[in-house]
């Protein structure tokens, strides 16, 4: 069983990091990175978790896969900067009581502080055979009309290695889907590009109507990142 151990966007700055004393020069690298980026700046004038919030903002104003009403679950939650997107976009907060209530549940084996309109499942791997009831459980009907996934696997250090994992969690989540999904859902979910990326998109393509591949400009260019977007569940 694939075993994930912590979601990538995770690393974002509580506190400011102008300090780079005692810092090694790939931290320092990194440090300056985050304090150049301008999604960065942008996720905390806007008091969004993690810079991540911009990626699926951008996706979902290109395709629309989020209105109020739909029950969604977030995989990989942590740090949450999804679910705040996913409460906004599908009303489940009531914040606007003229729209449709929608539901938020996050997944993940890290704890997540909590989010007014989201309900946590952490820590709870979402690759584990039992999650699914756990999540029919709490999904109003016990189905979702999205899935969204910006999990990814800890680093080893070898990337051929971490795609090969990174892509059996997305695999694991097209099963999962079989019992949470209903028919004609979205799925959404990040994959870095190599060799087994065509065996995920395969095996999407087989179970939604429609696979698109998708690179946000809120993805850094030197990041191997993509995500597929599969659209339409098929009946079963």
């Amino acid at each position: 069983m694939l075993r994930r151990a912590l979601h990538a966007s995770a690393r974002c700055w509580r506190k400011s990091p102008h300090n780079t004393k005692g810092k090694s020069a790939p931290e320092q690298r990194w440090i300056a990175r985050q304090i150049n980026d301008p999604y960065v700046k942008a996720a905390r004038r806007e008091s969004y978790r993690c810079r991540s919030a911009f990626k699926l903002l951008e996706i979902d104003d290109q395709h629309r896969i989020l209105r109020p009403g739909l029950r969604v679950i977030d995989c990989g939650a942590a740090p949450g900067a999804w679910s705040q997107v996913a409460v906004e976009r599908v009303n489940s907060s009531g914040a606007d009581p003229g729209l449709p209530a929608g539901f938020v549940v996050g997944v993940d084996l890290l704890r997540l502080a909590p989010l007014d309109g989201a309900h946590f499942l952490s820590p709870c791997d979402v690759t584990d055979a039992a999650t699914p009831a756990r999540l029919q459980e709490l999904l109003p009907a016990s189905v979702a009309d999205v899935i969204l996934s910006d999990m990814a696997p800890n680093a080893s250090g070898f990337r051929e290695l971490d795609h090969e994992r990174l892509v059996g969690m997305c695999l694991s989540l097209v099963d999962m889907a079989e019992g949470v999904l209903r028919p004609g859902g979205t799925l959404l979910c990040k994959v870095w590009d190599g060799g087994l990326a065509h065996q995920l998109h395969k095996k999407l393509a087989q179970a939604f109507k429609e696979v698109r591949t998708i690179k946000p400009k809120a993805s850094r260019k030197e990041s191997a990142e993509l995500f597929f977007l599969a659209k339409s569940y098929k009946d079963k």
